[in-house]
């Protein structure tokens, strides 16, 4: 059981794994609300370079769990694309200097709060960090210090857990080369890793005050998606490992290489690095790999996900004539996840008359889902290349259907003669919906069909630096942890962020380059709006959004999210929760959907080119046009 031996050294004295771990005490830590962390704790061990990991469970008698581990090989001196997207100036980044480790880098943080006992079986709540190539999770923007804060606050103490993975090359590489290595499934890695950290919560969280029973996975970006590989696995079928779900906005990837596809990729970067053996590629110098294959990501191997899975990202209407069987009897480990509740108000006991019970038949677990307004701006500075001729011929050949593109340009006001200054924020609209809006719909809605417990929501709420609800903006109100424009050294939480860090970092520079098969394209953060962000006297330092709306936005989102694992419906099923503008939160009619988002449009410009041309174009135009010399 935990015991606290003093105020800056917390301890877990795990009786199944016989070893006591030291922490310590969060800097957002209080005498009404203790908040105790432990940082680096090991989960699984990667025995070689491109294999598949394997759940960790010896310890020494003491582990030091005050510092963060090492994190996955990725670029260094880069900042994340959170940073990148909050416009934040360097001094408003709090310094973290992580080591890199592809072998020692599968390990967790965990977030709690203080001196609880194993009786305590507190929710789970397990975060999947976004950012392919250059993320991690033990990065500022998410320290759950202040979430977990609130869940106390609110009378719902929660357990937040964030962790690494493999990424990149090390996470996703793939290809029958890697087969006739001797390995019965390849690639994948990253997923699988993140399998393996549910299986350790499973055998060991319990110690921790934690319920290994109840389990929220919750994620953005590509750790959103990762969340819908997860739900969408042939493992999720047989044996569940969590019981709900919250998608932030994910990117999806419908066009997912086979193990062949994938093997011709990897071929050609070990032709661009010189290699020509399996031996070779795993002999090579991590730092000379972070450089390439930095696009690769989730492959269909025919093994890790079920094999109607795009069935559930496509347009609901072509289901219609689908007659093959979804498997809609709930597997028994799936009914006692969903049945588990730890308050009289169950997900799916809604006021709605709609709603429907936690135990009924369901492909998977309950979601809570939605995306930003601004999703695209994550692609903001290569589309900003785009030219509207450039864009036209490209956008034309993708669709390969002169009336079909038609639709599409007069939807989006997209032609060959549009005004260059018009043409970059049409192409950043149809790329929000082609890449993040329409599969989050056509997601939310093909699980709805199912009969899964499905809440939608939509986050149109201004990011505080830069008056725009950008892709992460919702992570900014969610964690609570970025400085306000007006203070580069208090957090909003109303504590020092960088207390938390310091000692822990490096800098990050102004720009990132992004990598796209042979092609790099260098990025920039986001220019502010300077009219929001000004003042009266023509001076800097008025925030873009007022404390009251920041605060309202913040204090709802936080307390739908920590119900939610809680097992309870967060807003009635039959709903919209909105989240913004200006501060604006509530339960809405579906029918304010289609005031926020296109779903009309959809219907008319995007369903008959099908989601595999409208996701190859959303790639290929947020890619930005071929750099010429």
């Amino acid at each position: 059981m935990p015991v606290t031996t003093n105020v800056f050294e917390p301890e877990v004295h795990h009786m199944v794994l016989e070893t006591v771990f030291r922490g310590v005490e969060h800097s957002l830590s209080s005498p009404n609300a203790p908040i105790h962390q432990y940082r680096g704790i090991k989960y699984a061990t990667v025995p070689a370079r491109f294999r598949q990991s394997k759940v960790f469970a010896s310890y020494p008698p003491l582990v030091d769990a005050s510092k963060f581990g090492p994190i996955c090989p990725q670029v260094k001196n880069m900042n994340s694309f959170e940073e990148t997207l909050f416009s934040l100036n360097d001094d408003d980044i709090p310094q973290q200097v992580l080591k890199q480790n592809e072998f020692e880098c599968l390990n967790l943080n965990i977030t709690c709060p203080g001196d609880l006992t194993s009786q305590a079986r507190l929710p789970v709540m397990v975060w999947v960090h976004g950012g392919d190539d250059r993320g991690h999770g033990s990065s500022w923007v998410y320290d759950g210090g202040a979430l977990v804060g609130k869940s106390i606050l609110v009378g719902k103490p929660v357990i937040l857990v964030t962790f690494n993975f493999r990424i990149g090359l090390f996470g996703f590489a793939a290809g029958p080369q890697l087969r006739e290595d001797g390995q019965e499934s390849v690639g994948n890695y990253g997923l699988r890793d993140q399998r393996i950290l549910l299986e350790w919560l499973h055998n060991y969280i319990t110690d921790f005050g934690g319920d290994p029973g109840n389990i929220t996975l919750f994620g953005q970006s590509s750790g959103a998606f990762d969340i819908v590989c997860h739900l969408l696995s042939t493992l999720n079928e047989t044996r569940p490992l969590f019981n709900r779900a919250i998608i932030q906005s994910a990117v999806f990837d419908y066009n997912i290489p086979d193990i062949a596809a994938a093997g011709c990729q990897l071929s050609r970067l070990m032709s661009t690095m010189h290699l020509s053996t399996i031996s070779q590629l795993r002999a090579i110098d991590a730092d000379q790999l972070v450089k390439f294959g930095r696009s690769l990501r989730v492959v269909d191997d025919g093994v890790f996900l079920r094999h109607d899975w795009k069935d559930f990202l496509s347009p609901e209407d072509s289901h219609k004539n689908h007659h093959h069987s979804l498997n809609l009897v709930v597997p028994k480990a799936l009914s006692a996840l969903r049945s588990h509740s730890h308050t009289p108000k169950p997900i799916g006991s809604a006021s709605s008359s709609s709603s429907n019970s936690a135990a009924r038949s369901s492909v998977f677990q309950p979601l809570l889902i939605g995306d930003c307004a601004s999703d695209s701006m994550l692609w903001s500075t290569p589309i900003s290349y785009w030219t509207s001729a450039a864009a036209a011929r490209r956008i034309k050949a993708v669709c390969q259907s002169l009336s079909k593109t038609n639709t599409l340009f007069h939807t989006y006001d997209i032609s060959p003669y549009t005004a260059d200054e018009e043409i970059a924020e049409n192409i950043l609209e149809l790329v929000n919906d082609a890449r993040i809006a329409w599969p989050t719909d056509c997601f939310a809605q093909n699980a709805r069909r199912e009969g899964g417990g499905v809440w939608r929501y939509v986050f149109d709420q201004e990011g505080p630096w830069s008056c725009i609800p950008h892709h992460a903006a919702d992570l900014m109100y969610l964690f609570d942890n970025v400085p306000l424009p007006e203070s580069s050294t208090r957090s909003i939480a109303g504590s020092s962020i960088q207390d938390t860090f310091s000692g822990e970092a490096e800098m990050f520079p102004d720009s990132f380059t992004f990598e796209d098969d042979d092609e790099d394209i260098k990025y920039s953060p986001i220019v502010r709006d300077d009219d929001a962000m000004s003042s009266e006297d023509g001076g800097w330092g008025v925030p873009s959004v007022a404390s009251w709306s920041y605060s309202r936005v913040r204090d709802t989102m936080q307390e739908q999210w920590i119900a939610f694992s809680y097992g309870e419906a967060p807003f009635s099923e039959d709903k919209v929760f909105v989240f913004g503008p200006e501060g604006e939160t509530g339960e809405r009619s579906q029918s304010i959907f289609e005031g926020r988002r296109r779903r009309t449009l959809w219907k008319k410009a995007f369903e008959p080119l099908g989601m595999q041309v409208v996701h190859k174009m959303g790639v290929e135009l947020s890619r930005g046009p071929p750099l010429r010399s």
